[in-house]
This record gives structure tokens, C-alpha cells and sequence, in this order.
């Protein structure tokens, strides 16, 4: 039985799959239109991010590979010019420094110590002298990175099995039991129910991508009934490692062995809601749920927690109930902490759809609570995303900080993007803006590579809100394109309710509050039990600060349909910031409130109140706008002296944000209040958030590749922002803009 390449799968380039960039896949795409996506990943996986590599590899690929009805290629063709030069370099080599190149790309994760103790580290001295690698301290490098596979599937049989099991006693004797046990398997011939027993147990607790391939392994070594649970494990586990190709392709194969139909299904079903269709993920998940019941409630929990989970983000929250009530039904009263808390967030959730929220706070509350002594990275995203829920910004924060931390050091990499959109919503909702844009910036870049392209929409979706409410409209419309989110068959999903509150949002600053009333009242005030609870939530106030500046309230007639069909918005907004507790929370409804009241005095207590809850807080940005508009409003009640307090204060927070086009327009109110304006005292305000983040970086040296790279943006972009940068500065060169930062 040869299943050496399975290992392979599990360590050549250091999971080269999860840092394949957009360009490569175009370039591929390009050059095969059509690609099956297994293929595609394999391609790019072998190319190690060469486009000179991907060029070859796609001009040899066969009608049949291209179908993705034969296997892709795992090395450079024998006909090949990079191959040829590849092999002729090796040949030139001794024999010895050959067999240290074979154990060097038998694991990629070999350390030099690794090396050293299998007797390889001094020959490859040779390999380093010839330009072919490199001995890092953390790895060896091959030049070029397709090297690996070539010095690999060259090798004849016998020596790769006999390579592995040496490693296979390094790795043992130096405590590696997992990767050791991945590598005896690697050399097996025929079934050993002995070692299939060693890697099941040694996987349970392993990294995902190395327990991946120990149930791999598994798999193919057992003639007994636990092959299909043992396929699943490993789909389960790529998925994780963020291998999103490998996890289809294991997760098809046991899809064919009816005992694991169900656990089958629940997986399936949380990779469409991570890349394709709510909808569809919801029923795939009720129905697996349905199947699981009988034999493995946790996994049925799970099931039922990811299809609520797939209710909310097709807009169709009104059917959260009935998924609450078949998860509810399972609890016992004695279930560990992890498993308490999500009964706690479902008891919870249902509550508040419900419209009722004491019981609701209360239980979400508990959540809190439980997630201390939690240290799952799943359940404490759970966690924080219940922290956002309940207006605990902060709570949220730490939690979904501590769930990305974990995920990072378990390397859960498919979780660390789930975690970083909390932070993202958190950063947003607290009004730490520059800490929501780097995490959404970076949460988008790693859900496009771990292969969820639904929750990097949700990302672009959160950069869009964070642009427009800085006023930033480049950089704005420009994450609403790369979110490309459609609505769903059930109304708005999650990134586009995002994208539209953006639009919204930008509206509203550029003095179009008419367009505002438009877009938002479609998101906000929608038929029962539709839309996205927390974009109904966090964008009533602008709602209705757009209403307020269409048509001030002293003038309002409240007969009016639009006035009625507002009510409808606010009232569970009220609602919902009363039981938050939350001094940031209850400004925005104290602001709402002024807006809303036709009486003066009535709206000035309004106002005054908002600001001395967010004097309870730290939301600089949301007190400016407070104060904006409070100015505003005493300024055309005739009070332009106590207007003028207000509209300072707001200006210099404004600037001091570099929130632009809100200074400008406090600005205006202040001239219209018969005050000077304060000049910009940094003197270098011109930029945009954006544009201040390409510059610093620019700065410290970045080339506009690298700076793309980081801020997943396109270099073509960087330069348009770059040119920007020099006009708005008046500098001519990087040289300049640099002393400029220094």
C-alpha cells in the first residue's frame, strides 16, 4: 500500500495553501479559466507563490487533471525547463547531501536539532554552498520552494519509506510522539490496527494539521468500522488548519460510507455557511442535527448552535425560536461549562428575538459569567459575540481576544478570523476605530485564504461602516466592491446590511440625509422577523439623526407614515439600550431621544444627558457627533453662543480623529454660530485614515507590494493612494515623505 504522499499533504510547505495570494490565483485563473478548486489549490500549493512555477505547472496540466478527473500534479513535470535545471542541480550533488535534502523535505517542519539528530545537519552544508537551501533556525528553506516536491516524488519509493522511518525514531526519542507516529504511518505497509489505535489516541489532543493527517492515516490503515469517523476527524481538522480544498476532498470521501452520513452532514453544513448560502447551511445543519440526536447530542448542540447561527446571517431571525426550541430540548442541568454556556446563549437569543429582553439580559449575562472558566476558542467567540449583544463592548473585546490568542497557539487558523470579526464589531460599536480596522484588515485577508469567503465579505462589510463614518469615500466604496455581498432569498445578509449601512452612513456625511432615510429604513424597519438584529440595532441612530436633518421635530407631523414606521425602529432600539446598562449605549438613546423631541427644553435635557453618559465612557467620536449636533440644534434655536462651546469641542475631536469631512462640517455650524474656526494644529490632518497608515508605512520602509499584502489591497491601489499622498503633503518622493514621518 503506498501512502507516503498522504504526509506530504500534511507538512510540505508550511501549509503553503493558507498563504497563497489573490494575485496567484488570478494569474491561474487566468491561465486555466475553469480550474475545479481542488486542482486550483493544488497548483498553487506546488508553485509555493512563483508565478514562473505556476506558468510551467499550468501549460503541463492534462485534459484529464484539468477536468479534476485525475489526480493534479504533486511535482514539476520530468519535460519541464524548471524541472530539468531542478534535477540536473540535484544529480551534481553526493549522495549524502541528497539523503539529507530527502529527510529535509520528507517534514518541512524539521528543525535544525531535528537535522542534527538524524545525522543530515552537516550535509547539507553542500545543498546551502550550491545555493539549493538554506538552514534557518527554524527550518530549511528550499531555492527554489518547488524544490521540496521535487527532491520528494523523485525519490524511489524504498527511500522515502525508509526516510520516514527514520524520522519516525527522531521524532519519538525527542518527545514528538504525534509527528513521529504521522511518519511510522507514512512508511506502513498493508493495515496495523496497533498504530491505527496510537494515532487515533495521540490525535485527539494534536495540532489540527498534523492530527489531520494522523487520521488520515488512520483512515487508510484500518479495515475495522471506524474509517468513515476517522475521514470525518480529518476533515474536520484540515478545515481548522485552514486547508479548506483537503477538508472537501476528505469530507466527499466519507460522505460515501453511510455510518458517518450524519457527523458528514453537520460538517458540510458549517463550510457552506462559511462560503456559500446561509439558507442552504441551515437546513443541511437541522437536518444532520436531526440524525445526530440519538447517538451524540454534543455533536447535535453543535449542529443546532451553527444553524441558528445561519438563521440570523440570512436575515431571518424570526425563525430562531424554532431552533432554539429543539436545542433547549437537550439540556440535562450537568453539562460542562463550554456546553452550558452555548444553552445559556440560545436560551438567551431566543429571548431577545422575542422581544423579551430582562430574561433575555439576564441569561446573556450568565454567558459572561460561564465563559471565565471556558478555554475553547469556539465557545469564547460565542462568548464575545453574546458580549456585543449586550452592549459590553469591552467584555467582548477581551473575550474574542482571548479566543483569537488560543486559536493562534493551537493553530485553529479556519477560528481566527471568526474571533477577529468580533473584535471588529466590538472596536466598531465602542468607537476604537483604528483597533476595528485592524482587525477586520487582517480578519478579511485570513477568511479569503482559510476559504470563508462569506465571513471575509462580513470583514470588507465592517472596513466599509469604518470608512464611512471617518468620511473616508475611497476607501469606502472600494471595501463595498470587494465585499461583493448579494442580498439573500430572505432580505439583506449580514455583509450586505453592512455594506448598506455604509453607503448609508457615507450619505449621511456628505449631506444627502434623504438617500440615508432610504437606504437605512430598508435595513431598519423591515417585516417581523427579518434582518440583521445587529445592524438594525447599531445604525437606528443615524436612521434617525437622517430623519432629524431632512425634517427637524418642531416641524414633524407625527400622522406621517415615515414618522410611524421610525417608531417602529426606535422602539425596540430604546429598549434594547436600557437593558445594556451601558453608558455608550444610553447616549446614543439620549441623542435619539433629543432629536426626536418637538419641545426645546425637552431636547436640550436629551442632549445634556447623552453627553454625560459618554463622560461615563471613552467614545471620543460618538460624544464629537453628540456635540455636533446638539451645537447644531441650539444654533437654529437662536442660541449661537451656547451652540459655540459645543461645535469647538466637536471640531478638534473631529480633527484629532482625522474624521475630516465631520470637521468640515462642524466647522460650518460654528462659522453659522459667528465663531472663527481654530486652524488644524498638527498641521498635517490632510489625510485620511487610510491614506495616514500607507504613508507611516511607506515610512518605515514598506515597499507598496508589501503594503498591499498587509492592508489586502491591490498595489495599483497603494499607488493611487500613494500619488494622493504626495499631493495632499506637497512632497515629491518616498525619500521625502519619509523625513516628513521621521
Amino acid at each position: 500500500m503506498v501512502i507516503a504522499p498522504i504526509v506530504q499533504e500534511a507538512f510540505r510547505y508550511g501549509g503553503a495553501t493558507a498563504r497563497a495570494d489573490e494575485e496567484g490565483r488570478a494569474l491561474l485563473a487566468a491561465l486555466v479559466p475553469g480550474l475545479p478548486a481542488e486542482v486550483a489549490a493544488a497548483v498553487l500549493e506546488l508553485a509555493g507563490g512563483d508565478p514562473a512555477v505556476l506558468r510551467e505547472v499550468a501549460g503541463t496540466l492534462t485534459p484529464e487533471q484539468v477536468r479534476g478527473t485525475y489526480p493534479p500534479p504533486c511535482t514539476l513535470p520530468a519535460g519541464s525547463e524548471l524541472g530539468r535545471r531542478c534535477r540536473a542541480a540535484l544529480a551534481a550533488l553526493p549522495g549524502r547531501t541528497r539523503g539529507a535534502l530527502l529527510l529535509a523535505a520528507t517534514d518541512p517542519d524539521l528543525t535544525p536539532g531535528e537535522l542534527l539528530a538524524a545525522g543530515a545537519a552537516e550535509a547539507l552544508a553542500v545543498a546551502e554552498e550550491a545555493g539549493l537551501a538554506t538552514v534557518t533556525s527554524e527550518a530549511v528553506q528550499f531555492t527554489p520552494a518547488v524544490l521540496r516536491a521535487v527532491v520528494y516524488y523523485d525519490a524511489p519509493l524504498a527511500h522515502r519509506r525508509a526516510a520516514h522511518s527514520l524520522l519516525a525514531d527522531v521524532l519519538a526519542r525527542r518527545g514528538e510522539r504525534l509527528r513521529g507516529l504521522v511518519h511510522r504511518a507514512a512508511a506502513a505497509v498493508g493495515s496495523d490496527e496497533g498504530l491505527v489505535r496510537d494515532l487515533l489516541a495521540a490525535a485527539a489532543d494534536g495540532p489540527p494539521r498534523t492530527a489531520s493527517a494522523a487520521y488520515r492515516y488512520a483512515a487508510a490503515l484500518t479495515t475495522g468500522p471506524d474509517g468513515g469517523a476517522a475521514l470525518v476527524a480529518a476533515a474536520r481538522q484540515a478545515w481548522l488548519a485552514g486547508e479548506r480544498q483537503q477538508a472537501g476532498l476528505l469530507l466527499r470521501r466519507a460522505a460515501r460510507r453511510p455510518e458517518v452520513r450524519a457527523p458528514a452532514g453537520r460538517l458540510a453544513g458549517e463550510l457552506e455557511l462559511r462560503e456559500g448560502d446561509p439558507v442552504i447551511a441551515r437546513d443541511i445543519l437541522l437536518d444532520a442535527a436531526a440524525q445526530l440526536v440519538p447517538d451524540d447530542v454534543p455533536a447535535a448542540l453543535d449542529a443546532l448552535l451553527l444553524a441558528g447561527e445561519a438563521v440570523h446571517l440570512a436575515g431571518e431571525h424570526g425563525r430562531y425560536g424554532e431552533v432554539a426550541r429543539r436545542a433547549l430540548a437537550l439540556r440535562r442541568g450537568d453539562e460542562p461549562p463550554p456546553v452550558a454556556l452555548a444553552f445559556e446563549q440560545v436560551a438567551g437569543l431566543a429571548g431577545m428575538v422575542a422581544g423579551e429582553y430582562g430574561a433575555a439580559f439576564a441569561r446573556l449575562r450568565g454567558v459572561l459569567r460561564l465563559a471565565a472558566g471556558v478555554e475553547e476558542p469556539a465557545a469564547l467567540i460565542r462568548a464575545a459575540l453574546t458580549g456585543v449583544l449586550v452592549g459590553d463592548d469591552r467584555c467582548a473585546r477581551a473575550l474574542a481576544g482571548r479566543a483569537v490568542a488560543l486559536a493562534r497557539d493551537r493553530g485553529e487558523v479556519t477560528l481566527v478570523p471568526q474571533g477577529l470579526q468580533v473584535v471588529a464589531f466590538a472596536g466598531l460599536a465602542a468607537g476604537h476605530l483604528e483597533a476595528a480596522t485592524a482587525a477586520a484588515t487582517e480578519g478579511a485577508a485570513l477568511a479569503r485564504v482559510t476559504g470563508q469567503p462569506a465571513l471575509a465579505q462580513s470583514h470588507f462589510g465592517i472596513l466599509a461602516v469604518l470608512a464611512a463614518l471617518v468620511g473616508d469615500r475611497e476607501s469606502c466604496v472600494l471595501r463595498v466592491r470587494e465585499a461583493g455581498a448579494q442580498d439573500s432569498a430572505h432580505g439583506p445578509g449580514e455583509a450586505r446590511a453592512l455594506c448598506q449601512w455604509a453607503l448609508a452612513l457615507l450619505d449621511l456625511v456628505e449631506g444627502r440625509p434623504r438617500r440615508t432615510v432610504e437606504r437605512l429604513g430598508a435595513l431598519v424597519v423591515t417585516a417581523s422577523g427579518r434582518g440583521n438584529l445587529i445592524v438594525q440595532v447599531a445604525a437606528t441612530p443615524h436612521l434617525v439623526e437622517a430623519v432629524w436633518r431632512c425634517d427637524p421635530p418642531a416641524r414633524s407631523a407625527r400622522t406621517d407614515p415615515a414618522a410611524t414606521a421610525l417608531d417602529r425602529a426606535v422602539e425596540p432600539f430604546d429598549r434594547w439600550t436600557a437593558g445594556t446598562g451601558q453608558p455608550a449605549w444610553l447616549a446614543l438613546r439620549s441623542r435619539c431621544r433629543a432629536l426626536r423631541s418637538p419641545e426645546p427644553q425637552a431636547a436640550e435635557d436629551h442632549f445634556r444627558e447623552a453627553l454625560r453618559q459618554h463622560g461615563r465612557g471613552d467614545a471620543d467620536f460618538a460624544r464629537a457627533h453628540t456635540e455636533l449636533l446638539f451645537g447644531r440644534d441650539l444654533r437654529r434655536r437662536r442660541r449661537p453662543g451656547a451652540a459655540r462651546e459645543h461645535l469647538r469641542s466637536a471640531v478638534e475631536t473631529f480633527r484629532l480623529l482625522q474624521a475630516e469631512p465631520w470637521a468640515a462640517q462642524a466647522d460650518e455650524e460654528l462659522r453659522a454660530a459667528g465663531a472663527p474656526v481654530p486652524p488644524d494644529p498638527a498641521g498635517a490632518r490632510e489625510l485620511t485614515a487610510q491614506q495616514e497608515r500607507i504613508a507611516r508605512l511607506v515610512a518605515d520602509g514598506a515597499t507598496n507590494r508589501e503594503i498591499a499584502q498587509q492592508l489586502f489591497l491591490s498595489p495599483r491601489t497603494i499607488d493611487h493612494h500613494l500619488r494622493n499622498v504626495f499631493a495632499r503633503l506637497g512632497v515629491r518622493s518616498r525619500t521625502e515623505l519619509v523625513r516628513r514621518f521621521s
